[in-house]
């Protein structure tokens, strides 16, 4: 079974610099809250990723035709609102929304994708 993603899974993004951790608000546990496709907002659920290097961005798109074409990166600031994780684990639902694991996806509307580096569990008991 894929490992479940919870509370303090390691982040990363295909257009950021460092990676972020994922927070979750809820009271179903694994080893801390454990997390749902809908656990998909900025500043709530998604922390930045440091640096952001999309030209997608509107930000690092204006900051590069600025330095004359160089890549500048700008801060991230991730856009995901409508965008549930996918495609989720439709077996298990948490309140109601299918589960996130390891492989699940998170787009961000500046072309990044995240996704789960670590799942912030790693040890699944069963009673």
């Amino acid at each position: 079974m894929a490992e479940q993603v919870c509370m303090g899974a390691m982040l990363e993004c295909s257009f950021g610099l460092v990676p972020s951790g994922l927070l979750v608000e809820r009271n179903v546990l694994t080893t801390t809250p454990a997390a749902n496709i809908m656990d998909n907002v900025p500043f709530k659920n998604i922390m930045p990723f440091g640096m952001c290097t999309s030209l997608a961005n509107p930000e690092v798109a204006a900051a590069t035709t600025a330095a004359l074409g160089v890549l500048t990166p700008m801060p991230c600031i991730p856009v995901t609102v409508e965008s549930p994780w996918l495609p989720g684990v439709l077996n298990v639902l948490i309140e109601g929304a299918p589960a996130i694991d390891r492989n699940c996806k998170l787009m961000c509307m500046w072309a990044g994708i995240i996704q789960v580096v670590e799942p912030g569990q790693f040890k699944v008991t069963t009673e």
